[in-house]
C-alpha cells in the first residue's frame, strides 16, 4: 500500500518539479538583464552594483588618444531619460579626455542598427563605436548607462576590434552591459 501511495505521489510531483526546473525563457532573461529606471536614486542603486574595471593594458590611454581621429561614438537618447543624460555626461568627459567625437543618433537609426546586429531593442540609451569612414561597421559599447571606466574599456576594445584584434577576445571582455535604461513613459488615461 505504501509503495502504491509513493508511486502515485511521485507521479504527481515529477511533472510539477520538471516544470519548475525549466530553463529560463528569453523573456525571463530579458527581465533579469534590463533595469528600467525613472529616478536618479534607482539609477544610482543599479550603478552601485556594476563592477568597475580596474586593470587596464599599458597602451590603454595612448591607444584611445591615437585612435580618436578614426572613430566616433554615437548614442541614442530620449527626452526625460535619466540614464541617457548620465551616459551623455560620461561620454562627454571621455570625449574631453581622449578627443573622441560623441554625437546622438535617431531612435530609428538605433532600431536599424540593433536589428542588423541581431540585438533586441531594450530602450535608451545605447552607444556604438564606428569608424568615421564606414557607417556600417559598428560595435555596441553600452546598453544602458555604465561606469566611466567600463565605457572607456569598451571604447578601447571596440577600437582594437575595428583595427584587427580577434573579435572573440574583445567580445568576451565586453559581454556584460548594464541594461540600466530609461523607464518607459507612464501611460496617462485611456486612448480611444
Amino acid at each position: 500500500m505504501w509503495r502504491r501511495f509513493l508511486f502515485v505521489l511521485a507521479a504527481i510531483i515529477a511533472p510539477w518539479t520538471a516544470a519548475q526546473a525549466r530553463s529560463p525563457s528569453r523573456d525571463d532573461a530579458m527581465r533579469a538583464a534590463i533595469h528600467p529606471v525613472a529616478t536618479s536614486a534607482a539609477m544610482q542603486t543599479w550603478l552601485a552594483r556594476v563592477p568597475v574595471t580596474r586593470d587596464f593594458p599599458a597602451d590603454f590611454a595612448a591607444t584611445l588618444a591615437q585612435q580618436a581621429p578614426l572613430y566616433v561614438i554615437e548614442m541614442t537618447t530620449n527626452p526625460a531619460c535619466l540614464p541617457c543624460a548620465d551616459l551623455w555626461a560620461k561620454l562627454g568627459r571621455f570625449s574631453r579626455t581622449y578627443r573622441w567625437q560623441v554625437r546622438t543618433i535617431s531612435g530609428q537609426e538605433a532600431l536599424l542598427r540593433s536589428g542588423r546586429l541581431g540585438l533586441p531593442w531594450v530602450g535608451h540609451p545605447v552607444a556604438w563605436v564606428r569608424p568615421l569612414s564606414d557607417p556600417n561597421r559598428i560595435i555596441p559599447i553600452a546598453i544602458g548607462t555604465d561606469q566611466p571606466q567600463n565605457l572607456a574599456r569598451n571604447a578601447y576594445l571596440a577600437a582594437k576590434m575595428l583595427t584587427g584584434v580577434r573579435p572573440a577576445v574583445g567580445l568576451r571582455a565586453m559581454a556584460k552591459f548594464t541594461g540600466i535604461v530609461g523607464a518607459p513613459p507612464a501611460q496617462s488615461g485611456s486612448s480611444r
